[in-house]
């Protein structure tokens, strides 16, 4: 569950400021090879009110681990299962939200589905693992986890 806070917090100068946080339970990311292809979701995403190709994520549910969270995200997005791999950990917008998404690697996939969640409209696409590194250098992908996931994985098994 999301919230937002707003705060009063005393800033270095000694001046009082406003600040508004939304509190996020955290999420994971995964980068899911197969075959020398990267397995990508493309959904609408209402906040932008646009398509968007980007890797598997979900958020953590109460009392679930990242890695838990990952194989069943993988899972629900792609239909497939795989080896996990943690890749790091970072904050998608600090400026204004304390959620942390993990990220994975997921190699020797194998096709396992669980039913995804009935509020998603997903459709899997595999694309050659370097054209989507020219995608990333040719700035096509407008969200910043595939950029960053695809990025890290990179520096890992090149």
């Amino acid at each position: 569950m999301l919230r937002l806070e707003r705060d009063r917090v005393l800033l270095p100068n000694g001046v009082e400021a406003s600040r508004e946080v939304v509190r996020h339970p955290g999420a994971v990311a995964i980068v899911a090879l197969q075959d020398q292809e990267i397995l990508l979701v493309r959904q609408y995403r209402y906040a932008i009110a646009q398509e968007t190709l980007e890797i598997p994520a979900g958020k953590i549910d109460p009392h679930e681990s990242p890695l838990a969270c990952a194989i069943r995200e993988l899972r629900e997005e792609t239909g497939y299962r795989g080896v996990m791999e943690p890749m790091g950990t970072f904050y998608t917008t600090p400026g204004f939200s304390d959620e942390v998404m993990h990220l994975f690697l997921a190699r020797d996939l194998v096709w396992d589905p669980l039913t995804a969640d009935e509020d998603e409209f997903l459709d899997v696409e595999k694309i050659p693992w370097q054209e989507a590194l020219k995608r990333v250098r040719q700035n096509e992908f407008n969200d910043a986890k595939t950029v960053l996931g695809i990025l890290l994985v990179q520096g890992k098994i090149e």
